[in-house]
């Protein structure tokens, strides 16, 4: 394959959104494949819950009753209450725009229609757009660019 040739190719797929390109000549076979830049994606980390504490002797202290609200093991959920709340599909890492330099799908205060992609959830290197399931405006978006996402997480709010 003709050198001008291959370099035209290669500045056609970085310049488009077509993320990989393969060509079979009678001279040959080329095949062309856009990596995402580094850092795109941000870095999971896990936790070590920490050593339980070696068991002390066991006290008997007199029980002091005090009044306080009832409290929850479970984290506090994103406040949802109004509007109609698009939620996550599937598990991934959430997107609001299709690539890192590019415009965002929809902001805060954009009227969007059903059908209309609103974000993208990567789920195994697979790039998801996400659709609106309701017609209205965005009064609310629930997750940071890059964070990952839960089957079934509140993703935005429509009303």
């Amino acid at each position: 394959m003709d050198l001008r040739k291959l370099k035209t190719l290669i500045d056609l797929v970085s310049e488009s959104n077509v993320s990989e390109l393969e060509i079979t000549e009678a001279e040959g076979k080329v095949r062309i494949v856009k990596s995402t830049p580094v850092g795109v994606a941000a870095p999971v980390t896990y936790a070590m819950a920490p050593a339980p504490a070696p068991s002390a002797p066991v006290v008997s202290v007199p029980a002091v009753e005090v009044a306080s609200a009832p409290v929850s093991a479970a984290p506090a959920a994103p406040d949802v209450s109004a509007g109609h709340t698009v939620k996550s599909p599937m598990v991934g890492t959430f997107y609001r725009a299709s690539s890192p330099g590019a415009k965002a799908f929809v902001e805060i205060g954009d009227t969007i229609k059903e059908g209309e992609t609103i974000c993208i959830v990567e789920a195994m290197k697979i790039l998801n757009e996400i659709e609106a399931d309701k017609t209205g405006t965005v009064t609310k978006i629930l997750v940071e660019n890059g964070q990952a996402v839960e089957y079934g997480q509140p993703l935005f709010v429509i009303e």
